[in-house]
């Protein structure tokens, strides 16, 4: 039986949020408990070094190169992942981790007993699993653990760059038919309106908080009713690497949100200790899943666009839709990368430079015939 996790939060942390990081860090040290003793100092340096997400992604990149050394190739001494020696490590070459990346990993094949699983892997995967090897072999290197810096040889991986025109979002007459669409049940079948009628308000308040202000999902899906202090007309999200950001909010935004927790929202008496804070709940009375998130913005877009269900837009193409509808109405892109917490302001700039709008104005207005 699993025991249930107790928190003794300290901190201004919600506990969910601490929660969460919990669980990631019990799937980092199972992979760990996985893998040789001898990266036993790598993996502390990846606990001080990087967030929570990155150490679990690069550990099981290490994990998976580490099977794939013993299920296709010769170069272990041994059929045991936790038995690999760092001697073993010491006679791999660029050459073996370039057709590692460049071979095995764009398509394998998972084999079970009923089936075979083909896996591709697009070029932004390759690049990350090249990442975590770089990190990982420059460390062995640094340590004096191997003899070469073998990384200096591992081949490029050129990601394709993005273009402008191909990102997706919605245009601003289909972001008011959404609203519209949510509001009023319309497009809905008679068995959805019966699922709609519970919880319009709810689905209103998180698609509104997308498309104002481009949260990413695991941002949305964290929030708490006491991240929001709607006295000082502002609320706390716990962004990457932990970052705690408060972010103002607007009357829209308090509006969707005090119905929803006036005339939807379960009454606090009524839920278990684990979500009596948590904001957005599912019909169980449980936090939402980030899962439910994303299929019901899908669904909604969805009808909205025309589309099949399953090919909706996720809440990162309402990130996208926020991100280009305040760029178009005069914003700098610098105050849209602080709001939506872009790393780099060439992310930014791809929304900025999307504007088709413009482009057919253009092209109507440059005529060469008379009529």
């Amino acid at each position: 039986m699993k025991r249930k996790l107790k928190i003794h939060n300290k901190t201004d942390k919600p506990d969910n949020i601490v929660y969460n990081e919990q669980e990631t860090i019990e799937q980092c040290l199972l992979i760990e408990r996985q893998l040789p003793f001898f990266m036993q100092d790598f993996f502390l340096y990846l606990k001080n070094a990087v967030a929570i997400s990155t150490r679990l992604a690069y550990l099981e990149d290490i994990l998976f190169f580490c099977n794939y050394l013993i299920k296709e190739t010769t170069l272990c001494s041994t059929n045991i992942v936790q038995d690999i020696k760092i001697e073993d490590f010491n006679k791999i070459t660029s050459r073996d981790v370039n057709h590692f990346i460049g071979n095995y990993c764009s398509r394998y094949v998972i084999e079970n007993e009923n089936s075979f699983r083909i896996m591709e892997n697009n070029v932004r995967t390759l690049s990350r699993k090249k990442s975590s090897l770089s990190v990982f072999f420059k460390y062995l290197y640094r340590d004096g653990m191997i003899e070469k810096n073998i990384t200096d040889g591992f081949n490029p991986i050129k990601l394709p760059k993005p273009q402008p025109d191909a990102i997706k979002r919605l245009d601003i007459d289909e972001v008011v038919k959404l609203i519209d669409l949510i509001e009023s049940g319309n497009m809905l079948t008679e068995k959805e309106k019966i699922y709609w009628g519970k919880t319009k308000y709810r689905d209103r308040a998180i698609i509104v908080l997308f498309l104002t202000y481009g949260l990413r999902i695991s941002e949305l899906q964290q929030l708490n009713i006491s991240s929001f202090n709607f006295n000082r007309g502002e609320f706390k999200i716990y962004r990457k690497r932990g970052k705690e950001v408060l972010m103002p909010i607007n009357r829209t935004c308090e509006q969707v949100i005090n119905d929803y927790l006036e005339k939807e929202r379960p009454d606090n008496n009524n839920l278990d200790d684990d979500n009596r804070d948590a904001l957005f709940l599912s019909l169980q009375k449980k936090r939402m899943t980030v899962r439910t998130i994303r299929n019901l913005t899908k669904k909604y877009t969805s009808l909205v666009l025309g589309m099949d269900k399953g090919n909706g837009y996720s809440p990162h193409k309402l990130r996208a839709t926020a991100a280009t509808s305040l760029i178009q109405q005069g914003f700098s892109i610098y105050d849209v990368q602080n709001l939506l917490d872009h790393d780099n302001i060439t992310t930014t700039q791809l929304y900025a430079a999307h504007k088709k709008d413009v482009k057919r104005e253009i092209i109507k207005n440059f005529e060469w015939i008379d009529d």
